[in-house]
């Protein structure tokens, strides 16, 4: 890749001048970025990531980060010797299991992610869904066929939630004023209880809420591909659910789109599923003719 010190000050400038239409197309706009626990990567990668935040804040746009965390859960739940349970494929987070994982969400990747935001010139804020009762959410139920009897049953998830109601209050008093909430998917139940909750389902709840201009997902994949394994630049919702029905789009990549498509009922103007891993994947996609990933509109 070309280093700054090799571009010519004069193409600098051109580079700038030419992501002026896209900056006036954001301007003031809330944007949503779901920044994944795979997509973190290294720490250089984190913090460019971060720079490429504040960035966009100095343009006079409003970026929400909502992270995940899967990965660095797992390494702390190994590191304490904590045995998961599985079924159908969803780990089961019991009482041991959710302190562990608000720990880690709320406590060392979120504080770490707002360090590298403030050390490149931000000013984040460190959150989580139970600040302020922002998100409240109900236990996720899920079900499985048992292969034995052939019957489905209910599976219990434990503090696993799907969020049901946001409320702005706080976030209000943040965006605009210079500051970037930095937010972990967990959530308070209507019992009191912490629920966690998977960090695109989350973002998309916050985006909805915010009526977001776009709803970014960076995650470890370069988009939606269609059945030879090629980028789909660009799907309507009506192409996204004819895909999903017809096995083009399978596995953890439907939950992620049916996300998306929640995401734009609640009035996001364009959601994106990008490679996070991909350096300054947030800017190309917006500051660029080009894009990167996968752009799914109404």
């Amino acid at each position: 890749m070309t280093s700054a010190q090799d571009i010519s000050p004069l193409d600098q400038a051109r580079i700038l001048s030419e992501a002026l239409p896209h900056m006036q197309q954001y301007d003031e706009e809330t944007i949503v970025i779901k920044y994944g626990g795979h997509a973190m990567g290294a720490e250089e990668t984190a913090k460019a990531f971060a720079r490429d935040i504040v960035l966009l804040e100095q343009t006079a746009i409003n970026p929400v980060v909502v992270h995940g965390g899967g990965p660095q859960i797992a390494t702390m739940l190994k590191r304490l010797g904590i045995q998961s349970e599985f079924a159908a494929g969803l780990r089961i987070t019991d009482a041991a299991t959710i302190e562990i994982v608000e720990m880690v969400l709320a406590g060392s990747v979120n504080k770490q992610l707002v360090g590298y935001i403030n050390e490149a010139g931000g000013k984040a804020v460190g959150l989580s869904g139970k600040d302020g009762n922002m998100v409240k959410a109900t236990k996720t139920s899920r079900t499985m066929v048992d292969p034995d009897s052939n019957i489905e049953k209910a599976i219990d998830l434990g503090f696993v939630g799907d969020p049901d109601k946001v409320d702005l209050t706080l976030l209000n008093q943040l965006i605009g004023y210079e500051l970037i909430p930095v937010l972990a998917p967990l959530a308070t139940s209507h019992d009191g209880h912490t629920l966690n909750i998977n960090a695109d389902t989350f973002a998309g709840a916050v985006a909805g809420a915010l009526k977001a201009k776009r709803l970014l997902l960076l995650t470890d994949v370069p988009g939606v591909l269609d059945k030879s394994k090629k980028l789909i630049p660009e799907l309507s919702v009506k192409d996204a659910r004819k895909l999903i029905a017809d096995g083009t789009i399978s596995g953890g990549m439907i939950p992620k789109v049916e996300t998306c498509i929640y995401a734009l009922e609640q009035g996001v103007q364009g959601v994106v599923i990008i490679d996070g891993k991909m350096r300054h994947a947030v800017l190309l996609e917006l500051f660029t003719n080009q894009g990167t990933g996968t752009l799914i509109h109404k």
